[in-house]
């Protein structure tokens, strides 16, 4: 068992199911299909829990009748919340419309500024991810580095992301970069960089470094729900890492943990990963 923190986001995610795909100028029938536990906070961190690991979650939630069954949905699941901040207002709900194909588009309001408390003894954590716009996240990736193991997503804009292992889709790095994948990478990462994990869907996913680049690919599933598959795949990664794998082994476990993720019609990791988890820890 590893010792975990996340830095990420605990969702509160409201499903519309819509009668078919979105297009501009379009108008469509939709079920409401109630609300959810969500975020990158509970979709990677479930299915660490289910692997043995002890994972506390690092976010913010409102002072209000969402935040108080966020926070209990995730520590029912087994998530440690004790470093889960409220912040006075409401929590923000997510708008996701799911299409008949699987697909989804989220729709959510602006996020309140959250900034970290003073960081933790990181003797005692094993590695630290960061998936998160959170004030201060920079200083906690660079006072973790010399301790524990810090893998991070690449943010939506090009701010520092100081970690060893650095993670991004294919297609968040359209447009952003005019140098190869690795030298962006360290641009954000910096020095302590070992890896970058540039992953493609169903093509599979690249592991950049100083050395050159390898292919992993995919594992084929049949596509229900992509909500929280690239959160799946990193908490994967991490398991896999924290458990010693190498890191081809390790892309390659988080691309079953991905494969489980849209094979299952909900955010958070569902009954594949968990009997999965159950079966090789058996």
């Amino acid at each position: 068992m590893a010792n975990i923190v996340l830095v990420a986001n605990l969702n509160c995610d409201r499903i519309l199911q819509l009668d078919k795909p979105l297009a501009a100028g379009g108008r469509f029938h939709y079920q409401d299909l109630g609300r959810r536990l969500g975020g990158g906070g509970a979709n990677s961190g479930l299915g660490l829990v289910w692997a043995g690991h002890r994972v506390a979650l690092v976010s913010q939630v409102g002072q209000d009748e969402k935040g108080d069954w966020l926070l209990a949905q995730a520590s029912t699941s087994g998530l440690d919340c004790h470093l889960v901040s409220r912040r006075p207002g409401n929590t923000c709900e997510m708008m996701l419309m799911m299409t008949p194909d699987g697909e989804r588009t989220i729709i959510r309001p602006q996020r309140p500024v959250f900034e970290l408390p003073a960081p933790p003894n990181w003797r005692n954590w094993d590695a630290l991810y960061i998936n998160s716009s959170a004030e201060g996240a920079v200083s906690w990736a660079k006072t973790a580095l010399p301790h524990c193991l810090v893998v991070a997503q690449l943010a939506k804009d090009n701010r520092q992301r100081p970690c060893h292992i650095l993670l991004a889709s294919e297609s968040d790095l359209q447009g952003r970069t005019e140098v190869s994948w690795w030298e962006f990478a360290v641009e954000i990462a910096g020095d302590c960089l070992q890896a970058f994990v540039v992953t493609q869907g169903e093509q599979g996913a690249v592991l950049c470094s100083a050395d050159g680049q390898q292919h992993v690919p995919a594992i084929p599933a049949e596509l229900m729900d992509a909500t929280g598959a690239g959160d799946a795949y990193a908490g994967g990664l991490i398991h896999g890492l924290v458990s010693g794998k190498t890191l081809p082994d390790a892309m390659l476990e988080a691309a079953r943990w991905g494969a489980m993720a849209v094979a299952t019609p909900s955010s958070v990791p569902g009954v594949l990963l968990k009997d999965y988890l159950e079966q090789t820890a058996g």
